[in-house]
């Protein structure tokens, strides 16, 4: 099975005058938005991407910057590859936010004198970014997406034309930004590419910003997608085979390449609209007061549950299970009650499609044995 990191292998020494850009060129930059180049790439100085891999690779503390190994081997390949190498970065940026509840980061990639990419990171591993998406339930825009638009606003150069991307989170960023810029700025907008990254509330989808680049977005899942799946879209997206299955799928190292782009699927699988509809259903049956009084309480529960270790020293996640069934026991009412409410409405749509599920698949086992 082939993954990004034999794209690389395979298209790395091959340059964009010989093999123009391909989707597959697109998820390299979304993963670029989530290496931690905090003191190596400047805002205002541009760095050459080989040459910003190199220095983060010299770096001391690197294994504890990026705990991935798949990432090691992405700067490698990256700093040796004819076609990204002599690419420039700039403008990075990387802010959280406690108390705006708020994260992001992003990166510019001057590809070359006529086209600039803006990247977009995804969620990270904080509290503070996990709570941020789950805000979007709720609010009709979070921090980051105003920043996201701010941030194309400013990396607006005349005389280019621009693609943008993220994964998950980050997708959604692109997708916004894009949709908030001037006219002229869109314009120069050649395609916008989200990576599994969540949909948007209504109002969004039919805004006229949105309207003027929805055609050019390209919005791409793995089959069992979860994350990319929730919320609307508004435009049809592309599936992808990953070798993951569940939640896992998310993770872009999963999904499966070939030399000039990725493997595609025809259709999600049935646990993937299993799973859409049933969190549809759930956000649709609670107003947004309630969204946020579920979030506020949950949020306030994982910030108090911390980290459990076994007698080796290990992550227990029973423990850690164990100590939050605990604190939930011990919490307000009033702050236990949306949790509760929240639970209850979750387990009711859950079933309602479930029964839907198995009621299309006894339907579609009848017109096979009418069909024999």
């Amino acid at each position: 099975m082939a993954t990004l990191l034999d794209y690389l292998h395979w298209r790395g020494d091959i340059t964009l005058d010989i093999a123009p850009f391909c989707a597959a060129d697109d998820l390299v930059m979304a993963r670029i938005a989530y290496i931690p180049f905090e003191d190596v790439v400047e805002f205002n100085d541009p760095i050459m991407v080989g040459e910003a891999c190199r220095k983060l690779l010299l770096k001391e503390d690197v294994n504890v910057r990026i705990s991935r190994k798949e990432d090691i081997e992405f700067l490698q390949l990256l700093m040796d590859s004819p076609r990204f190498s002599s690419m420039h970065l700039s403008r990075y940026v990387s802010r959280l936010d406690a108390q705006k509840e708020k994260q992001f980061a992003a990166i510019t990639i001057d590809v070359d004198e006529h086209l600039r990419y803006i990247a977009y990171r995804g969620t990270d591993n904080t509290l503070t970014g996990w709570k941020e998406d789950f805000n979007m339930s709720f609010m009709h825009c979070v921090p980051s997406q105003l920043e996201a638009a701010a941030y194309l606003d400013g990396a607006y150069v005349q005389d280019k034309h621009y693609r943008l991307s993220g994964h998950s989170k980050g997708g959604n960023l692109a997708v916004f930004a894009a949709a908030q810029a001037n006219p002229v700025v869109q314009e120069k907008i050649d395609a916008i590419y989200s990576f599994d990254g969540p949909g948007f509330h209504k109002h969004i989808l039919a805004s006229d910003g949105y309207r003027a680049i929805c055609r050019k977005i390209v919005s791409i899942v793995p089959q069992t997608s979860i994350i990319g799946m929730m919320l609307d879209h508004g435009a049809e997206y592309t599936i992808i085979h990953s070798t993951q299955s569940g939640l896992m799928q998310h993770d872009m190292y999963s999904w499966q390449m070939r030399r000039d782009g990725f493997e595609y699927l025809e259709t999600v699988t049935s646990t993937s609209r299993f799973i859409d509809n049933t969190l549809r259903d759930w956000l649709e049956a609670q107003p947004p007061a309630q969204r946020e009084a579920f979030v506020d309480s949950l949020f306030y529960l994982l910030e108090n549950v911390q980290e459990e270790k076994d007698e080796d020293g290990n992550v227990s996640r029973y423990r850690m299970v164990k100590k939050g069934i605990k604190l939930l026991r011990q919490m307000d009412p009033e702050l236990r009650a949306p949790l509760t409410q929240a639970t209850k409405v979750l387990f009711l749509c859950m079933q309602n499609n479930a029964k839907l599920v198995l009621r299309q698949r006894k339907q579609a086992q009848q017109m096979t044995v009418t069909e024999e």
